[in-house]
């Protein structure tokens, strides 16, 4: 379904995607906190999974605040954005879960100025900090340090969260889509297309978005692991690393001793 107004601006239009399925318990936040940007140039595209929790009513609510939604079964979150790409219009466009949401009201205004520095020097990929915080909104950790410092980290791994990044759209025109046989890394598969030898931009003093810990990357660690070797391999690098396997290694350890002190 489709409502909105054409943007007429000569400042970047933000194009911001949610995909959600059976997430009515955290939509209503993410929502509200884009609706309430100081900066109001952005379009919203929402692409529902086909839930049955009462997310559908809840996208009602916004009706009228978004570009485009629809709710009809999807193969994966990754065919969900592939989907909404087809109805994006913005210049930068951002991904969120139905758990994300932007950390304040000024988000999109205190990140714009590092936008037009990254179009200035070519950069496509722009990001900050982002919150992790559990399901009562207590921050349990701050993620996001500058490229310089997490730029080795990439051909082993996500060294940010991929929420609230900035994708400039000519990033699809030149890489294509999000791979959709991927189940978690997908959108680390995609930015290795362009990091592992670009450049991304740090948006030093931005705390973009506060990402709820829970989801499938947590709950399938060892899987997601897995996917980035892959990830690695698609992209002519060696699957595994020194790095890789001290991860892996430690995410196993850890998965091990949870099957064994599940209360602990």
């Amino acid at each position: 379904m489709e409502s909105y107004s054409p943007i007429e601006t000569n400042r970047p239009l933000f194009s911001i995607v949610i995909a959600v399925l059976n997430g009515a318990g955290t939509l209503n936040r993410c929502m509200e906190s884009i609706i309430h940007q100081s900066n109001t140039q952005w379009e919203l595209i929402v692409m529902d999974g086909g839930s049955i929790d009462g997310s559908v009513s809840v996208i009602r609510n916004y009706e009228n605040n978004i570009a485009f939604w629809e709710s009809k079964p999807d193969r994966s979150i990754y065919n969900a954005w592939n989907k909404a790409l087809n109805y994006a219009r913005g210049e930068w466009i951002c991904f969120l879960g139905a758990d994300d949401y932007f950390w304040n009201s000024d988000v999109l205004s205190d990140v714009e100025p590092h936008l037009k520095k990254a179009a200035d020097a070519g950069i496509k990929v722009v990001y900050g900090q982002a919150a992790k915080v559990n399901r009562h909104g207590r921050v349990i950790k701050t993620v996001g340090k500058p490229w310089g410092k997490i730029r080795w980290l990439m051909r082993h791994g996500m060294p940010m969260i991929h929420a609230g990044v900035m994708h400039h759209r000519s990033l699809f025109d030149i890489h294509g889509q999000f791979d959709e046989s991927f189940k978690i890394a997908g959108d680390y598969e995609f930015l290795l297309r362009e990091l592992k030898n670009g450049q991304a931009l740090f948006a030093d003093g931005v705390r973009i978005v506060g990402h709820q810990v829970g989801g499938i990357s947590t709950v399938q660690n060892l899987l997601m692991h897995l996917e980035v070797a892959r990830a690695r391999r698609r992209n002519r690098l060696p699957s595994f690393s020194y790095v890789w396997a001290v991860v892996f290694l430690r995410a196993f350890i850890r998965q091990l001793w949870r099957s064994i002190f599940p209360s602990l």
